[in-house]
């Protein structure tokens, strides 16, 4: 079915889809970390209007709740708490990228985003035209989330790429089941409130241990106490 003639509530859907990933290559193109933490709020604040969207179109109430949690916990709580890290760590600088380059990283996205589209060809006959790109964008959504994990060298960086990922599953919950349970969203809401306050506390741990949150400096230490392992051997 071609997207013209969808319904106007498909056609929003996707165009939130869209936008949910644009928002996954600006996380992976930003080079500060405060900017990093206000384009993830504003990937949470796409998919709190997707989740809104969904309950007034499917009349799926609960789903009002999950939006309420999504704004506070995604849009509010968890960016004031990352903006807040990053002032008391003083870790304004640059998101360095580990392998390659910028444009190396985003190419690579791009490719993610095809083989993403190129996975679910096979579902073409069986599902909604809507649907295909729903999944194909979640999964180019979490692939996107593990690129940024591997090609960044600060912790920060890589615990908002990871939650991006979380994102994208929510969105594929909300989106392809018409919402999940109650008691399982209010699970899901108390974990990545947990999560970001144990990343906090992880943030302060590794700060105090090697005064730096650039995850590198740890395989440094490792080789360095290799070395050392091999000279007392000896």
């Amino acid at each position: 079915m071609p997207p013209a003639v969808l319904p106007f509530a498909d056609q929003m859907i996707l165009t939130l889809a869209a936008l949910i990933l644009f928002s996954s290559f600006l996380l992976l193109a930003q080079t500060r970390v405060v900017s990093l933490i206000h384009t993830f709020a504003w990937q949470g604040g796409l998919l709190c209007l997707t989740t809104v969207l969904m309950a007034a179109t499917f009349g799926r109430h609960h789903l009002y709740v999950s939006a309420a949690l999504t704004l506070a916990l995604k849009v509010f709580f968890i960016p004031w708490q990352l903006r807040r890290m990053v002032e008391r760590l003083d870790i304004r600088r640059q998101v360095e990228i580990e392998v390659g380059g910028p444009l190396l990283v985003m190419i690579a996205a791009g490719a993610l985003t095809l083989f993403s589209y190129y996975v679910v060809m096979p579902i073409r006959e069986l599902s909604l035209f809507s649907t295909r790109n729903i999944i194909a964008v979640t999964l180019a959504v979490i692939l996107i989330g593990m690129l940024m994990i591997i090609t960044r060298r600060k912790a920060v960086a890589q615990v908002i790429g990871f939650m991006s990922m979380e994102n994208g599953l929510f969105f594929a919950a909300v989106v392809s089941t018409y919402g999940m349970p109650m008691v399982v969203e209010l699970g899901v809401a108390f974990d990545v409130l947990v999560a970001a306050i144990l990343f906090g506390i992880f943030f302060f741990h590794i700060r105090a241990g090697i005064g730096s949150l650039d995850v590198d400096h740890l395989n440094r230490l490792s080789e360095v106490d290799a070395v050392g392992d091999e000279e007392e051997e000896e």
